[in-house]
């Protein structure tokens, strides 16, 4: 052997073989061991809530469709600086994470740590598992003694039971409040609409147009038939009389004249309305199309009206109970075994990228020198 090769073997048990036997004996004799504990659950909504809420329209965005969003927040909430500052004020997460501190210095957490180093250790010490599709989320929870592991998971189902809870609270007055302002507008539009028609009714002393134009269509309707009979009347009283001076004959005209005289008048009505001094103040047909407007405005309030009211009525139904819920699927688990550090997975890796890293650094070596 060369002095080249002599460099490399001492290369190789300096930077593989003597890493690799400080991690080994760091793994199986210094390291504690972890126990893991298992929990799942998802994100429920009770039957008939998506249906109802699908009544309320636009509010229905509030009330969630299935708990998608939910299982999203729930993901990264049990990650966040929020959760570990709730569990760590009931069980002091620093004194249980630190128990083997400073005798295991890589796995056990160092107390004197700020609460973002507490936040970085927690997502080591608690695995997150969430499945897209099923929206299903598992935890296994690491812990230097069962009772710990186990009791973890269930503070983490607990807090976020809690945090579903809230989230339903949040969507529950979303929905009343949103609900009962759709309400007050709805009433709104609804009294401007009846004070506009009184108004109207108050303006023209007419209640309804339409009814108004039938009953003059009728008293028009009688006098050409009056005129009609008069007209008979004076024809047959003409083939009686051969002396056109008879006074009745005169009188006969003279009602036939008024009939017709009030029969102009009364077409001249149709076209116009009048007042209660009897002066022209509005076109009939003007007033027949304002009439129709108001009558398709508050019609259009009072379903709106009745809309709103029955969403209000299904928000506070929703309201009243609790649509959204937490369904755990696997309850926090006692671990009876130490699964973690995983201590020959962890040395094979070791030993694996410490190989390969040797393995470019002395073909590196070897094209240089080849080069030169």
């Amino acid at each position: 052997m060369r002095r080249r090769h002599w460099g490399l073997l001492v290369s190789f048990l300096l930077g593989v073989v003597l890493p690799v036997v400080v991690s080994g004996f760091y793994l199986f004799v210094v390291s504690e061991d972890q126990y893991a504990s298992t929990v799942g659950f998802a994100v429920r909504r009770e039957e008939g809530s998506e249906a109802a809420a699908g009544l309320i329209g636009g509010l229905a965005q509030f009330a969630g469709t299935g708990g998608n969003s939910e299982s999203d927040i729930l993901y990264e909430f049990i990650q966040s600086q929020e959760m570990v500052e709730a569990i760590d004020a009931r069980l002091d997460l620093r004194k249980l994470f630190s128990a083997y501190w400073p005798g295991d210095p890589v796995f056990a957490f160092n107390p004197s740590g700020t609460v973002e180093d507490l936040v970085s250790y927690w997502q080591r010490m608690v695995r997150v598992s969430y499945d897209q599709s099923t929206r299903l989320i598992e935890l296994r929870v690491l812990a230097f003694a069962p009772e710990n592991a186990r009791r973890l998971a269930a503070e983490i189902l607990s807090e976020s039971q809690k945090k579903i809870n809230d989230l339903n609270a949040a969507a529950r007055q979303d929905v009343m409040r949103y609900s009962t302002a759709d309400l007050e507008v709805a009433l709104g539009r609804l009294k401007a609409s009846r004070e506009a028609m009184t108004e109207f009714r108050t303006r023209t002393q007419i209640v309804d147009p339409q009814s108004d134009i039938q009953g003059r269509m009728g008293v028009l309707s009688t006098l050409q038939q009056q005129l009609a009979e008069a007209l008979i009347d004076n024809d047959l009283l003409l083939l009686q009389t051969e002396n056109a001076e008879d006074p009745r004959v005169a009188q006969a005209q003279r009602r036939i004249d008024v009939i017709r005289e009030r029969i102009a008048a009364e077409r001249k009505t149709l076209a116009t309305a009048s007042n209660e001094i009897g002066e022209v103040s509005e076109d009939y047909p003007k007033l027949i199309a304002e009439y129709e407007s108001l009558m398709v405005d508050r019609q259009y309030a009072e379903e709106s009206y009745r809309l709103a009211l029955a969403a209000v009525d299904i928000a506070r139904a929703e309201a009243s109970r609790q649509s959204l819920y937490l369904a755990p699927f696997i309850r926090p688990t006692l671990p009876q075994t130490p699964e973690y550090p995983q201590r020959f997975v962890l040395t094979g890796l070791v030993a694996l990228f410490l190989a390969l890293a040797w393995a470019i650094l002395a073909l590196v070596y070897y094209s240089v020198r080849d080069r030169r």
